[in-house]
């Protein structure tokens, strides 16, 4: 996890189609690396890794840490062009090929405004089991994007929480409650940017910087 005075985070995004996943790459990249527009079709058919580098993120025996955080963005489930099975195997073989050093995080992309129940999220919930095995809740964190909808409804976090359906509830008990609510509004990339990989590092460290490795 740590090298001299630099800290490293590999994250995977996994989501539905439309979910936002490429947005939040971008978000967390700080720039527009993801293509992300409205289209009425599936815009990311490849695996796609970015990385940037935040200097002085963190302080370790007095000493200045850099962050490098690598994104890898994937294709979405129900993907306009791909079957299931492609899709998970063209997220297979990008792991084993871009995360030599492992997976510290997979961030689950769920859309805030739209309900849990739908069989495609429930798809992409099986596709984080199968693809990082009996330990995938451990490295898994969920993302609610569109949270800027909670803010216009004057819904809170928790209010949201306590209505959600069980099947929702169950998955964040299953990933120990990691979850993370995007709301952009009013924020520049680079603020929104901060806010997310505190967030993120936190669920790293709490825990203990551990990696999953792929063959």
């Amino acid at each position: 996890m740590t090298d001299n005075n630099e800290l490293s985070i590999n994250c995977l995004l996994l989501g539905k189609t439309k979910s936002g996943k490429s947005s939040i790459g971008n978000s967390l990249l700080g720039s527009y690396e993801f293509k992300s527009k409205f289209s009425p079709y599936s815009l990311t058919k490849e695996c796609q890794l970015c990385r940037t580098y935040i200097p002085q993120f963190a302080r370790r025996m007095g000493k200045e840490l850099c962050l490098k955080l690598q994104v890898l963005d994937t294709p979405g489930s129900s993907h306009s062009s791909l079957e299931h099975e492609e899709v998970k195997h063209r997220i297979k073989r990008a792991l084993s090929q871009q995360f030599s050093g492992g997976l510290h995080m997979a961030l689950l992309v769920l859309r805030a405004d739209i309900p849990f129940c739908e069989e495609d999220n429930q798809y992409t919930v099986k596709l984080a089991e199968e693809l990082l095995g009996p330990t995938w809740n451990d490295f898994t964190t969920v993302i609610f994007t569109h949270g800027d909808k909670l803010s216009e409804t004057c819904m809170k976090e928790d209010e949201y929480l306590m209505s959600a359906p069980k099947k929702l509830l169950t998955l964040l008990e299953k990933v120990h409650q990691k979850y993370i609510f995007r709301d952009p509004s009013d924020k520049s990339l680079q603020k929104e940017r901060s806010i997310l990989t505190s967030q993120m590092f936190d669920y790293v460290k709490n825990n203990k910087y551990q990696s999953l490795h792929f063959d």
